[in-house]
């Protein structure tokens, strides 16, 4: 069977250092070779992204994870049930990992995850080693679920943008938990809910894994919270049954699932100066993948930048 040739394309283009965007069933990431360091570099470069902020890698199976983490055995039961798919995991950086430094910057922890998007997987399969992702899009602004998405917000700064017809399936970044203490706890709330995994979040600490920011996710316009009326000319992102004011719905039958999958394409129609003064958001319920959506648009909502 012949390969896809944007996958050719992509494979050579990693093998020549270049970035590449990559969509997943979380949110489209932005590709390099994690074993090359000037290719790492050319992701943070491309995002604007502070080297403080570590990045995920991205393998084809636990296998090649091994190669890189020291995976406690209390993790083995949620890789059987979450890998391939959208759980990433922080353990121990094994010393003798060929992984460049700027990954895991400058932690002795990495986050791991093996994903499930069938393009991703061909493209791991035929290029044969780990691939660095974080989101495929400017840092601390929106998130991208579409190829045209990635194209508005990074532009030249990436050599390819890998298309397909099978969708980003929960439009939410990953899960990341945190196996490199004794007790796992989440470190960001994402497509896999708190109440499925039954695990803590962790407490506030120093930036351990990526989507810990303060501001994160964010539109150019200003984004307003729990609304019910919208001020004249902004934007409002409904939840739930229809009403006049609304300008677009995140799930008219009030799903969360459907919610996550239209959170970022919607804000990104709607981050439209010409057309709105802000963004206005209904309040969306605060469980289950709710958690994870509430919490992107508080980051969003902040004007701080620190972790």
């Amino acid at each position: 069977m012949s390969l896809d040739p944007q996958i050719i394309q992509a494979v050579a283009l990693l093998a020549q250092g270049d970035v590449v965007a990559i969509p997943t069933e979380t949110v489209y990431g932005l590709g390099a070779d994690a074993t090359n360091e000037l290719a790492v570099q050319k992701i943070f470069k491309a995002k604007g992204r502070p080297s403080f902020n570590p990045l995920i890698v991205h393998v084809l199976n636990r296998q090649w994870a091994e190669k890189i983490g020291s995976i406690p055995p209390q993790a083995y039961p949620l890789l059987d049930q979450y890998w391939p798919g959208p759980l990433t995991i922080v353990v121990p950086l094994l010393p003798q990992t060929t992984v460049a430094p700027s990954v895991a910057a400058g932690l002795q922890t990495i986050g791991i995850r093996v994903p499930k998007h069938p393009l991703f997987r061909k493209l791991l399969e035929q290029y044969g080693k780990p691939i660095a992702a974080p989101s495929a899009n400017a840092s601390n602004t929106l998130s991208c679920t579409t190829a045209e998405d990635v194209a508005k917000s990074l532009g030249s700064k990436v050599s390819l943008i890998l298309d397909d017809t099978f969708p980003c399936e929960y439009g939410l970044e990953s899960t990341i938990v945190d196996f490199s203490s004794p007790i796992p706890r989440i470190l960001r709330h994402g497509a896999i809910s708190q109440e499925a995994l039954q695990l803590l979040k962790a407490p506030e600490g120093p930036l351990k894994a990526p989507g810990q920011m303060k501001r994160h996710y964010a539109p150019h316009l200003p984004l307003r919270l729990n609304v019910t009326v919208p001020h004249p000319g902004e934007a409002f992102l409904n939840f739930g049954s229809a009403c006049p004011q609304e300008t677009l719905n995140l799930s008219p039958e009030g799903n969360p699932e459907e919610a996550g999958r239209n959170l970022f394409h919607m804000l990104h129609t709607l981050d439209n100066p010409v057309r709105f003064s802000g963004i206005a958001v209904a309040p969306i319920p605060n469980k289950e993948l709710g958690v994870a959506i509430n919490d992107r648009l508080q980051r969003a909502a902040t004007t701080e930048d620190t972790p």
